[in-house]
């Protein structure tokens, strides 16, 4: 790595487990405090979590650096920011990586209504540096996307319903529009706008300390959308569906390790001649430590798979705030 890494908070797509919706209880969350790596509640504890609605240190996720509630890289079915069934939620975040030949940085926030649905807003920059200079773009040359989320839950609580077989089952969708006419209008001629569909479905099982994730998305998009969506010449318009899924282990109330993975689809290397536009698949591997209720870092190791001339490796840090 030939640059130190940005801080930052979730990554191309990346930022694990980092952060989580903490016990909304003071009572619970003392509670837990007494707990090593198994994070069950007590029978007597279960009453507090459902009358006060609590959320637990590390099971709801961090952003996406897409803005969705969930890993860094892909969004789960847990609803972002603190608030319960009774209560309003939000949170913030930063993030940024450093690739070989690129540099991520994004930021944004999301509000939790009643722990039912979110609505989330993300800003992506992302920097060419040299390759932009080879490109004749100039050095640094930046392409950026604003992307609107929306998600529901619909059936289900991750944490609560711990002795129900189904997860908790969420729907959402991404709006992305891409601020770039030089590459993504110009040269490449492909759609600057965007939207992803997704199902996600998460289960907490707090008695092994583990938390399952899987998603299924519908998307156009190249590269997450950074390199705009759809094949070249409006042609090759049709969704795409994509497979995405988490995995966490909680060590402590405050520690979790876990690893993310994530498919995406491959439109432009054939349109364009060569494999210089090949899309990958991409995962990671990351630790997340939570210090206080509303504060989260991760560390984590990523690798994107190709962008542009070759694969793409690098370490991120994240950092999240949420209320």
């Amino acid at each position: 790595m030939r640059r130190g890494l940005i801080v930052a908070a979730a990554v191309m797509g990346l930022a694990p487990v980092s952060a989580a919706l903490a016990a909304d209880a003071d009572g619970a969350d003392q509670a837990m405090a007494t707990e090593p790596a198994s994070i069950a509640p007590m029978e007597d504890e279960k009453d507090s979590f459902l009358s006060n609605g609590g959320r637990l240190l590390l099971t709801g996720g961090v952003s996406t650096i897409e803005g969705s509630a969930g890993g860094g890289l892909v969004p789960w079915a847990t609803i972002g920011g603190y608030g319960t069934r009774n209560e309003f939620g939000i949170s913030t975040f930063v993030t940024g990586v450093d690739t070989r030949d690129f540099t991520l940085a994004s930021y944004g926030g999301a509000i939790n209504f009643r722990n039912r649905v979110e609505l989330s807003v993300a800003r992506q920059n992302f920097n060419l540096r040299k390759v932009g200079g080879a490109l004749g773009l100039g050095n640094r040359f930046t392409i950026s996307q604003t992307i609107l989320g929306a998600k529901v839950r619909l059936i289900g609580d991750a944490v609560l319903e711990q002795s129900a077989y189904l997860p908790q089952i969420s729907a959402g969708l991404q709006y992305k529009i891409n601020d770039d006419e030089t590459v993504v209008g110009g040269a490449l001629g492909v759609e600057r706008k965007g939207v992803d569909f997704y199902v996600a479905a998460t289960k907490l099982i707090l008695s092994r300390s583990l938390l399952l994730n899987a998603t299924a998305r519908l998307t156009k998009a190249n590269q997450f959308g950074i390199l705009g969506f759809g094949g070249l010449g409006g042609k090759d318009q049709k969704y795409k569906p994509q497979f995405e899924a988490s995995a966490a282990y909680l060590l402590s109330r405050k520690i979790a390790v876990g690893a993310e993975f994530r498919t995406k689809s491959n439109r432009l290397e054939g349109a364009l001649g060569g494999s210089s536009f090949r899309e990958e698949n991409a995962w990671d591997a990351f630790v997340a430590f939570a210090p206080t209720r509303n504060v989260s870092v991760t560390l984590a190791y990523a690798r994107l798979g190709q962008i542009a001339l070759r694969r793409q490796n690098g370490a991120y840090a994240s950092l999240q705030v949420g209320f």
